[in-house]
């Protein structure tokens, strides 16, 4: 437990350094380009256009999510995971890719991590804009569960930091984990309940799909934004993501204490 307190106390020291750090990562991602920011709308509202037309026009053939629109129970989805992909891909390589910045400038490297998740951000903020605007189009007005919001972003943003703390000390120790993880998160994508409803299988099935964390993040936000289950009602569910984020984070943290001033000597 030492390890994972002293993990947490470098990310309050550092605070304001991390999103400094975040912030000119995001402008200095799009300096180079005549749209400069402007991908960062237009990158993944084109994505959203790719998955409506195949998955909601091609193969549901416009067909609804109970009384919701297919594009607004498709956009539920995909605002958690367009912030959680590249948080975990980039996170992961975090370590590895900047550590000779921490060598000028004497900062923890573990705050490396959280760095790529603050500055990913921008996406789930964006993602947000978007489905409001679509939101707005189609006379959707949000539930009360709405409320529960704040309670999801803290699994989402608690867990993307316990994985990728893990992930880019591994990754900086054995460079083929770093493609690895890209692997299992496109396969991930297909099997978290983001283009389909975990509803659709049987009882056993769900079961199982349930045990992605990534799951109980997806239908948080969904049941958040749209009409749904409280939190409290998941209980069992509850208890097993933060059992295994917690996990992660303790091994993680422990992991990193190790190895933290060995890095180097890997790259």
């Amino acid at each position: 437990m030492i390890s994972v307190f002293s993990i947490l106390k470098e990310q309050v020291i550092h605070f304001p350094l991390i999103f400094r750090l975040a912030f000119y990562e995001i402008k200095s991602k799009y300096q180079m380009h005549y749209l400069g920011i402007i991908w960062q709308f237009l990158n993944p509202f084109i994505q959203v256009c790719v998955y409506w037309f195949i998955f909601g026009i091609g193969l549901r053939q416009g067909e609804s999510v109970g009384d919701i629109p297919y594009i607004i129970w498709l956009l539920t989805g995909l605002i958690p995971w367009f912030f959680i992909s590249p948080s975990v891909v980039q996170g992961a390589n975090s370590i590895y890719s900047k550590v000779n910045l921490v060598s000028k400038m004497k900062f923890p490297v573990s705050i490396l991590p959280t760095i790529t998740i603050i500055s990913n951000s921008l996406n789930l903020i964006v993602m947000l804009a978007i489905f409001g605007i679509v939101a707005w189009y189609y006379n959707i007005s949000l539930s009360l569960h709405i409320v529960q919001l704040p309670y999801y972003m803290l699994c989402l943003y608690v867990f993307l930091f316990a994985l990728t703390l893990l992930s880019s000390t591994i990754s900086a120790l054995i460079r083929d984990f770093q493609l690895l993880i890209q692997s299992i998160m496109r396969l991930l994508f297909f099997l978290t309940p983001i283009l389909w409803s975990i509803d659709r299988f049987p009882e056993q099935y769900q079961t199982i799909l349930k045990l992605n964390p990534f799951a109980y993040i997806i239908n948080g936000f969904r049941n958040s934004i749209l009409e749904g289950n409280w939190f409290f009602n998941e209980r069992r569910y509850m208890f097993y993501f933060w059992s295994l984020t917690l996990l992660i984070l303790f091994i993680g943290s422990i992991l990193h204490e190790r190895f933290k001033n060995k890095f180097v000597d890997y790259l």
